[in-house]
């Protein structure tokens, strides 16, 4: 099929009028920098426009919901960043939902208002990709989402907002996480 009729595919199932086809379709090439290409075949494209069409394919049905599993998998580091920043614009400019399934870090970060962080199927921490970052709340989020050297420390004491505390061989007082 064409790029045009790959994406019309949708369209004729729910049995749309060609002009509404027409008009779908025409909008959602001009959205996704496709409008040159509605004629041409898959094998006559890029990596990236491959992806666009495929992310057209799904938006011009409208969807409430987007679901992303790892889609960028199969692409090379500089189009996986060219895409990713695709994706954000076009979740930013649509104001979609979207479930995006990822193992990369950098991806999760980049297009993420919120993040669930899973282990082995359970979840370990859900929060915003800052909160994430900056206060994970176990040894895995932080060995997952960044960059984490692990010192081992003993709490001596904890009284009020004050914890005593040996890392390295030295004791030192510090304020306890969440207290200022």
């Amino acid at each position: 099929m064409t790029v045009f009729d790959n994406i019309a595919y949708g369209l004729h199932i729910r049995k749309l009028s060609r002009s509404e086809i027409k008009e779908k379709v025409a909008n959602i090439l001009d959205l996704m920098g496709l409008q040159d290409l509605g004629a041409r075949r898959p094998n006559e494209l890029s990596g990236g426009q491959q992806q666009r069409v495929a992310l057209a394919r799904f938006l011009v049905m409208e969807p409430r919901v987007l679901l992303f599993d790892e889609p960028l998998s199969n692409l090379d580091a500089k189009l996986r960043v060219q895409m990713r920043s695709e994706i954000h614009g076009l979740q930013r400019r649509l104001s979609i939902t979207s479930v995006y399934v990822t193992h990369d870090q950098v991806e999760a970060m980049a297009l993420s208002d919120r993040i669930v962080v899973m282990n082995q199927g359970r979840i370990e921490q859900i929060g915003t990709p800052d909160e994430i970052y900056r206060r994970p709340v176990s040894r895995f989020v932080a060995d997952f989402i960044g960059r984490a050297n692990f010192l081992e420390a003993r709490a001596e004491a904890v009284m009020d907002d004050q914890a005593t505390v040996t890392l390295l061989g030295q004791t030192m007082t510090i304020s306890v996480a969440g207290k200022p």
